[in-house]
């Protein structure tokens, strides 16, 4: 992939303040816990190796939770750029709020929740949409079925991936997050110096070099920077 700056290509780069302005919950504003599930106990490797029942359980929930969500004016806007630009969407969450909300090419780095895989191997990936999985539920090479999902001290997917379109882009938006959670954070830190970059979201852990941060929500905030983009205008 060629690393020449396109400027009628936008990353949009995403975190969990998009899918709270759905009604999903995030770990940030739990406090460590999430609907009175520690997250020790089920995002971790050794939380799947005590309990895996529990972890499913928890699973299941978050997957018909984010089934019943809807796509708000944030994931609208995002796929409405897409009448003029190349919009490749980087996204931290787990829901399909994103491919529900028209965006053509979604890039999960932190897994999806609408899929599960082999847990003897990770090319055996399964699309189950609302469903729910349970112990016993086995891979076509008989081994159980995890969520296909990136738990703490497990490494993101798509990493590079996701850098080289970075560094393509001539417009960087990022949206709902504080960017405290790496590596995935890091990924804004190849964009090129003279791509446009803003970031909208309530709170900054701390702004990267370059960017321009809109304090506010995403679905007040990202529609009115699309409208921006559309014609073609920096935001000021």
């Amino acid at each position: 992939m060629s690393e020449e700056i396109d400027n009628n290509k936008i990353v949009v780069f995403t975190g969990a303040g998009v899918s709270a302005e759905s009604g999903l919950q995030t770990f940030r504003d739990s406090n460590g816990l999430w609907n009175n599930y520690e997250i020790n106990d089920v995002a971790t490797p050794a939380g799947w190796k005590n309990d895996p029942a529990l972890v499913l359980k928890f699973y299941n929930e978050r997957r018909l939770e984010a089934a019943e969500a809807k796509p708000n004016d944030a994931h609208r806007a995002i796929a409405r750029l897409q009448e003029k630009y190349e919009v490749v969407v980087i996204t931290q969450n787990i829901d399909d709020l994103h491919e529900r909300g028209g965006s053509e090419h979604v890039i999960h780095v932190h897994g999806e929740l609408r899929k599960v895989r082999s847990t003897i191997d990770d090319e055996l990936i399964y699309d189950i949409g609302a469903d729910t999985i349970i112990t016993g539920d086995l891979c076509e090479k008989g081994a159980q079925l995890r969520p296909h999902i990136v738990w703490f001290g497990e490494s993101i997917q798509n990493y590079e991936v996701s850098v080289e379109h970075i560094k393509t882009a001539g417009r960087v938006l990022v949206i709902g997050t504080s960017l405290a959670v790496y590596p995935a954070a890091g990924i804004l830190k190849k964009a090129r110096y003279h791509a446009e970059k803003i970031i909208v979201s309530l709170d900054m852990e701390k702004k990267p070099f370059g960017y321009k941060w809109i304090r506010g929500r995403a679905t007040s905030i990202v529609p009115h920077v699309a409208d921006l983009w559309l014609e073609s205008k920096k935001i000021s």
